[in-house]
């Protein structure tokens, strides 16, 4: 809501108080002014002029060379470019010295070898918006009345020297959309009275219901509808303040009966329409909802469909108007209109939010019908209007006022207690503070021992319950006033929960391990979404999907891990190390809330390290992503519990790729792509990894124990065993650990071999054992024992035998 300053101290005393201050204040009361706008922006030196003269530059065909008189004793000569000058105008002049928007200076110049002293101007020059221009002069320049005073200041007529506050409101401060509206709010902060408008219709000796007849067949929609004749009008421009008014409102300006229905708009929030009485076809106004398949053109000359959606004010045959939107092209007010129905009417806010939304058609009369308008000013908006009709178009008033209506004012009453205001607010406020509150907010009330009644305003329709008063006090008090107080509760420390703290530091281990975080989408499309998934379920689809590409939600972070590699790898980044924490979404049937699992994935491809100065490089192998997961499942306290074991899995390699158990739970895989896959994402060799993370995190794992360092030397003995080709190491391993309790320590693979040394079906597995004991030196006797039992162990499950 764009407010005048000027405009509005017609309604409320504003002495001493500026435009800036009374933005503050306002906003410090609940509505944000957004900005306040001086409209001169620093003008100064224009001037009503008067062209004595105008002809033909006689150097340029689209030059004029005016004389033009200031009013300061010899007239001056202006170049103008302007089509539509002429003479004997009354047009806006910048002297020699004159200041204009962005601080541009005027000064005697030549143009085409003819002097120009100043510059005749156009709105737009003087920074008015073109939007905001009336049509006539949007290409040209403004002219003045006839009547204008030569030499007189032309901002000051033109209505610039004025400042513009630029409300920012809730969709509850309906009542704040016109300028009574405002300086109802505007009192009340400053505790000053409201002027309202008076409006003094002065009919003729005829009746309405000679000329018209209104039936509304809808009354749910439309409440109420009243409307005059003024008949004998002359359309022509509306008073220069007007146009003026409109404009710093954001209006442009048309002709008097359509500028003065924007105008009791802006001024009541009450909307009106004028149609030319002798354009509607017939004597009936009938308000109904229209037809399946009637159209209507409008005022923007759009073809629009209806529906039995949209309300439409009818001459009984066809529509004439959408209701509470835009009238109709076919009874427009033109130049030669003579008699004018003038409308005004409660439409109730669904059914015009409907015809909004279906014809993307907002207008100011809209947007106040959807936020809701107060029925009670509806007539009285009608006789202002009526009344500025007779005064500045020279209609004639027709007797009575045609009305249609089932609407009856429910007054609303609200009780509150001083006790439960101060109580809401902490404040110590007294009773007679209060009632000077809700005096200055006009609120009708009387208080009882401290119980206050208050009847609510018809035009404050967003105040209800206790609660909407209690808000009232508070901000005519003063937010600023109220006293801060701390909660009295038991203070608590703030903290991680355990999976908290654990899921932190698998995010600093990873990026300490030199991983990036991505964050990907959580929807895909339906052929990636179970690509690589841990678990598989019908597939959560979106009922209303932006695309396809992102129509399901996914069962796996792999497919987006590697859109990112990829992009990255398109972009010259070859070497790419990404972790994703994120959840994944399996299906429980229609109608249930899909199960939502967190997940730890990653991707690795490209070189791991590279010394290029020591001549080294390391890529990226199944043995680089494996080892990264170990070190987190080490430092989870899990390591021991973990286990490796070989699996095929869709769209990994068949022979690099792991499984991962948890206490012989299987949590999560990792592996390098299958060449195919590598191929349609473009990377060259990569490996994956997921994890049920929640799983992870959740285990149980026992408490650090700390250990002496060794006071007695540990014994090492490596052994080379051959074995079957299916014989997995890690089994081996641990075989080697149970069998050499409680000596052996720490057992080691430090080499693999097959070749012709070997029998064919057969390889060597080498393996470092540490044997040691905390309380003694240990003899090799013992170890020679225990050395043995591990032989033995092992030859009896695996059948190994030391390579020779």
């Amino acid at each position: 809501m764009l407010v005048s300053y000027r405009w509005l101290s017609e309604y409320v005393d504003l002495t001493g108080v500026t435009a800036a201050e009374l933005a503050d204040r306002i906003t410090k009361s609940g509505i944000e002014v957004e900005r306040v706008e001086a409209l001169d922006r620093g003008m100064n030196g224009v001037v009503i002029g008067h062209v004595l003269e105008c002809e033909p530059h006689p150097n340029a065909d689209k030059l004029r060379k005016c004389l033009v008189d200031l009013g300061e004793g010899e007239p001056v000569q202006i170049i103008c470019g302007a089509p539509n000058v002429a003479k004997g105008q009354k047009v806006a002049v910048a002297k020699v010295g004159a200041v204009l928007p962005g601080n541009f200076k005027i000064k005697r110049a030549k143009l085409r070898g003819e002097e120009s002293n100043g510059m005749i101007c156009s709105l737009q020059e003087l920074g008015v918006e073109t939007k905001v221009v009336p049509k006539e002069y949007a290409d040209g320049i403004f002219v003045f009345p006839s009547d204008a005073p030569v030499g007189a200041d032309a901002l000051e007529w033109l209505g610039l020297h004025d400042e513009v506050l630029e409300l920012s409101l809730t969709p509850n401060r309906a009542d704040c959309l016109s300028m009574i509206g405002v300086a109802y709010e505007v009192a009340a902060i400053l505790g000053r009275e409201v002027k309202l408008p008076k409006a003094a219709v002065k009919e003729n000796s005829e009746h309405v219901h000679e000329y018209i007849s209104v039936r509304v067949e809808a009354p749910e929609d439309n409440p109420l509808y009243a409307g005059r004749i003024v008949k004998n009008v002359r359309i022509g421009p509306s008073p220069l303040w007007m146009q003026a008014r409109l404009m710093a409102a954001g209006i442009r300006p048309h002709n008097n009966v359509v500028d003065i229905t924007n105008y009791i708009l802006l001024e009541y929030g009450q909307p009106l329409h004028a149609f030319d009485y002798d354009r509607l076809g017939s004597q009936e106004i009938v308000v109904r909802r229209a037809k399946a398949g009637e159209t209507i053109v409008t005022l923007d000359d759009v073809e629009r469909k209806l529906t039995e959606d949209h309300l439409v004010i009818t001459n009984g045959r066809e529509p004439v108007a959408l209701a509470g939107v835009m009238g109709g092209a076919n009874s427009e007010v033109h130049d030669d209109t003579k008699t004018v129905f003038i409308e005004a009417a409660y439409f109730t806010s669904p059914v015009i939010r409907q015809a909004v939304k279906d014809h993307g058609l907002r207008s100011e009369a809209s947007t106040r019908f959807e936020k809701g308008i107060d029925p009670a000013r509806t007539k009285e908006a009608l006789e202002r209007a009526a009344a500025l009709m007779a005064e500045y178009a020279g209609g004639e008033v027709v007797g009575g006022v045609v009305e249609a209506s089932v609407w009856r004012e429910e007054p609303v009453a609200v009780t509150v207690t001083l006790e439960r205001i101060n109580g809401v607010l902490g404040t110590a406020m007294s009773k007679e503070e209060v009632a000077v509150i809700l005096s200055n907010l006009q609120f009708p009330f009387t208080e009882d021992n401290g119980t206050f009644t208050i009847d609510v305003p018809s035009r404050r329709r967003d105040i209800a319950i206790e609660e909407d008063i209690i808000e009232e006090v508070a901000r005519l008090y003063g937010y600023d006033r109220l006293p801060a107080t701390l909660p009295v509760a038991e203070a608590k420390p703030g903290g991680l929960t355990p999976h908290q703290a654990k899921r932190r530091r698998v995010r600093r281990y990873l990026e300490g391990a030199g991983l990036f975080q991505a964050i990907t989408y959580s929807l895909t499309s339906p052929d990636k979404a179970a690509r690589f998934a841990l678990e598989t379920a019908e597939l959560v689809r979106l009922a209303l999907p932006m695309s396809e590409e992102r129509s399901v939600l996914r069962q796996s972070l792999i497919p987006h891990l590697l859109e990112a590699a990829s992009y990255n790898r398109a972009r010259q980044v070859e070497n790419v190390a990404l972790y994703e924490i994120g959840s994944v979404y399996l299906s429980k049937g229609e109608g249930v809330q899909p199960a939502e699992k967190e997940r730890l994935a990653g991707v690795l491809t490209g070189l791991w390290h590279a010394h290029l100065w020591q001549g080294e490089k390391k890529a990226v192998d199944f043995y680089v992503a494996k080892g990264i997961l170990d070190g987190l499942f080490d430092l989870l306290g899990l390591a021991a519990r973990i286990e490796y074991k070989p699996a095929k899995r869709a769209d990994l390699h068949p022979g690099r790729t792991a499984e991962i158990a948890l206490d012989g739970k299987v949590i999560g895989f990792v592996g390098q792509l299958h060449p195919a896959v590598q191929k349609e994402y473009d990377l060259k060799e990569t490996y994956v990894f997921e994890l049920a993370l929640t799983d992870l995190l959740n285990a149980e794992s026992e408490a650090i124990r700390y250990e002496p360092i060794p006071r007695f030397p540990s014994v090492v003995r490596d052994i080379a065993l051959v074995v079957d080709e299916m014989v997995e190491a890690g089994a081996l391993k641990q075989a080697i650990a149970e069998a050499g309790k409680p000596l052996v320590k720490d057992v080691s693979l430090f080499d693999v071999y097959k070749g012709d040394r070997l029998p064919a079906g057969k390889k060597s597995l080498a393996f470092s054992l540490r044997y040691y004991d905390p309380e003694r030196t240990l003899t090799d006797e013992e170890v020679a024992a225990v050395h043995e039992q591990v032989l033995a162990a092992v030859e009896k499950q695996f059948g190994a035998v030391l390579r020779g």
